[in-house]
């Protein structure tokens, strides 16, 4: 299957006349598209709620256009609290997932009536002693241990994951919870990261949904939502499988009903806390060819660098390029397409197929709307580049500027130090 751009060449050198590269560019229509597909696809459950993963893109004006598609906010901590206080969300739309929390974050997330995910038994004396009142509800980070399997498939080993409680002490939280007052639990898990087949997310959800029945038989307690968590991929090679969303969601139902249903649990809520999933195919970093390197191997080198996406150097991560006005073009050249940094791992692609790339060319690297600009960094001085929304009638707008030396420069605040512009 062939990655298309959402950017063409024309378009791309329109906004490059007024926001130079490197950039993130997001489609709002592509988010917005795939926000309202995930909301039909689990609308059998009347109580169904997206908590957007902030850390995946923790931009002021992405989390405005999924608050206006109905989704909350998934915070991990007070900065990211107060980004999503910022455009209003507050009380159950936020959910407040973090671990080895700071007294200032939990009081925060308390402070603002958000959803508090305990990812620790000791946690719940910790919540007691930080709140003036322990919430009606709470919810429990669930860690199985072991493996997480699907058919003969080892997904990812629980087991050696820093997250989460044991069944035994979820049902002794959930019973010292309920002698503080609280009334209402939810369970969460999260058991593995970017899978590309539908089967994932329904048999999450029957583990969780088993779990359920068994801690509120043990302990009498209403189970209010189960928070699936993220882990729902993105196809990031052309030839990888694409997850069907709403196949997705109907799997889920069949196991609620299954499960939860004949135990007199229908009225379940169903969370979900994506990032990937909702943003990752609908941004591209936009990037330009400033040298190239003929040594042992043939080498483009562009003004981005892995301060600006991090993945392939830091995973190993495959992420796709188009060179636009190429789009067509035979792949008949082989390159390492690398940034500025002086890590010989700031490559974005090693021993690529790509088309005969000249200096001034245009790339686009695709799938990084969500984990790219978050995760900048700003080794050797680099400056963390600007981020831009592609508007749905076609405009282009600046939501947030590329850093400055300034930028750089500006915690040194009281220092004797002089520094230039």
């Amino acid at each position: 299957m062939k990655k298309t751009s959402f950017l063409t060449l024309e378009k791309a050198k329109r906004i490059i006349q007024d926001i130079p590269t490197p950039f993130h560019i997001y489609d709002e229509a592509g988010i917005r598209k795939n926000a309202r597909a995930l909301k039909e696809a689990f609308s059998w459950n009347p109580g169904f709620k997206e908590f957007f993963a902030v850390k995946a893109t923790p931009n002021p004006y992405i989390l405005q256009i999924l608050q206006e598609e109905g989704c909350g906010c998934d915070c991990s901590s007070y900065t990211e609290l107060l980004l999503a206080e910022a455009v209003g969300v507050t009380g159950h739309e936020i959910m407040f997932s973090s671990n080895v929390t700071p007294e200032q974050d939990m009081r925060k997330a308390y402070e603002l009536g958000a959803y508090i995910n305990l990812d620790d038994a000791t946690h719940v004396e910790f919540l007691a002693r930080v709140a003036d009142k322990v919430p009606e509800t709470v919810c429990l980070r669930y860690n199985p241990g072991g493996s997480f399997s699907l058919g003969n498939t080892i997904m990812d080993m629980p087991r050696d994951a820093k997250y989460g409680m044991t069944e035994d002490q979820m049902a002794g939280a959930i019973n010292r919870l309920m002698a503080l007052g609280t009334k209402h639990f939810g369970i969460h898990a999260f058991l593995a990261s970017n899978t590309t087949t539908n089967e994932y997310y329904p048999e999450l959800a029957a583990n969780l949904f088993r779990l359920a029945v068994r801690l509120r038989n043990a302990t009498g307690a209403h189970i209010a939502f189960v928070n699936l968590s993220g882990g729902v991929g993105v196809d990031y090679r052309p030839e990888q499988p694409c997850c069907d969303i709403r196949t997705i969601g109907e799997g889920v139902r069949a196991r609620y009903e299954q499960i939860l249903t004949p135990n007199g649990m229908g009225d379940i809520a169903i969370f979900t806390e994506l990032g990937r999933f909702m943003l990752a195919p609908y941004g591209h970093l936009v990037s330009t060819v400033l040298h190239q390197k003929h040594i042992y191997r043939e080498y483009v080198g562009l003004d981005a660098c892995a301060a600006d996406l991090m993945r392939p150097a830091m995973y190993g991560a495959y992420h796709h390029i188009t060179v636009l006005g190429k789009e067509d073009a035979i792949l008949d050249h082989v390159y390492d397409v690398t940034g500025g940094l002086c890590e010989n791992n700031d490559k974005f692609a090693i021993e690529r197929s790509l088309p005969h790339i000249e200096i001034g060319d245009i790339l686009v690297i695709h799938d990084t709307g969500a984990h790219g600009h978050s995760m900048g960094y700003n080794y050797n001085g680099k400056l963390r580049s600007a981020e831009v929304l592609l508007r749905e009638d076609g405009s282009h707008m600046l939501i947030r500027r590329a850093e400055k030396p300034a930028d750089y420069f500006a915690t040194f605040d009281g220092t004797p130090f002089k520094f230039g512009n």
